[in-house]
């Protein structure tokens, strides 16, 4: 008799007979004509209609998905933690400790304090005990002083500082806060002229405490390339032309090289932008490019790309296939060869619409 069988038989049958039935709601999805013509239609036109279908679906699920994550992750607020001591020349979460006539005193874990000025301090979204995100630095007397305004760049960081003042010990530059980050001479590879910009890493003296700003680079590149990947997405500052193309800093340790050939937007030095790595070299440097690297990853960024600027131009936008490469290169950033195989991905997708002189969102 049939209870006479394993329950693993039946648990298989079971199993088989699901993928059968979803086997065949797909297909009547993404083909319904199947049912009208049957046997008539190629099996590989119907796979190939499938395929399409279900590509474009995923892609508009995926896109829903990744929507509802950033909504639900704005909507969220985030959990601050106090630090357990005050460190110079770094973002802090201090505690608003006590009151005086000259500003708040701000507290680590370990009850150190520094003075926010009263004239950071905004009364009705500060209140006492509340954990407050603000930047240390030294005052023009060398003490400890806090302040929400945020510096161009943080201790380890480098910047695109402009010269505001020179002396015959060293150039002050602005750095964003009410007080000039000094550049001592020794720290200065050429002579700065006031007004000029300067690539310069922010650093700390550890023994009077003080931030100062340092031309001279090289000691601070790490040549370990653990955990260094092909594709791997990394945040970069323009350093310098060079005849290859562009030496940068990326993520504020490594040393490498953008290629003329392969720059497709305009780029300036103490420009910050993000970089895909290429090659991971044996000297402990990076060849790196500003576009993904392999078709498939190129065409993913792409695609985004081209429906950001359709979707800010409400749908449409007046390039084909027959587009001019420069045009492309600039509202794009993209060679003509990547624009053009892209075109054809999302028209696939049914993502985008070719018009005669343009294309436009569905």
């Amino acid at each position: 008799m049939f209870w006479q069988y394993p329950l693993r038989v039946y648990k298989v049958a079971d199993i088989s007979i699901r993928i059968v039935l979803n086997v065949v709601l797909v297909f009547r999805f993404c083909f319904p004509e199947i049912t009208r013509f049957g046997s008539e239609l190629p099996l590989s036109y119907v796979w190939d209609e499938c395929s399409k279908k279900l590509r474009y679906t995923f892609t508009i699920h995926r896109n829903n998905l990744t929507k509802h994550e950033k909504e639900r992750n704005h909507t969220m607020p985030e959990q601050k933690i106090q630090n357990e001591q005050i460190k110079t020349g770094e973002i802090n979460t201090l505690k608003i400790e006590r009151d005086t006539d000259f500003g708040y005193y701000l507290a680590a874990k370990d009850y150190e304090e520094v003075l926010l000025p009263n004239v950071y301090i905004m009364e009705d979204e500060m209140p006492m005990g509340a954990l407050l995100d603000v930047f240390v630095y030294t005052d023009s007397e060398d003490r400890p002083v806090a302040t929400t305004k945020m510096p161009y760049a943080k201790l380890g960081e480098y910047g695109y500082f402009t010269v505001v003042d020179y002396k015959p010990y060293g150039a002050f530059v602005n750095w964003g806060l009410p007080k000039d980050l000094f550049v001592p001479l020794s720290q200065q590879k050429e002579h700065f002229n006031i007004g000029k910009k300067y690539l310069l890493r922010v650093c700390l003296d550890e023994q009077t405490g003080r931030l100062y700003g340092t031309q001279k680079i090289g000691k601070y590149f790490n040549r370990d390339m653990k955990g260094l990947h092909q594709n791997k997405v990394l945040d970069a500052i323009v350093l310098a032309p060079t005849p290859l193309g562009y030496k940068v800093i990326a993520d504020n340790q490594y040393e490498g090289m953008l290629f003329s050939n392969e720059i497709f937007e305009p780029v300036k030095v103490g420009e910050r932008k993000k970089v895909y790595i290429k090659t991971v070299r044996k000297d402990g440097k990076l060849d790196l490019s500003l576009q993904p690297i392999g078709k498939q990853a190129k065409i993913g960024e792409a695609e985004g790309i081209i429906l950001k600027h359709l979707e800010e131009a409400d749908g449409k936008l007046p390039f084909t296939y027959k587009s001019d490469a420069e045009e492309i290169k600039k509202v794009f950033g993209m060679s003509k060869k990547n624009f053009k195989r892209t075109l054809t991905a999302l028209i696939e997708e049914q993502q985008i619409v070719l018009l005669e002189n343009a294309i436009k969102l569905p």
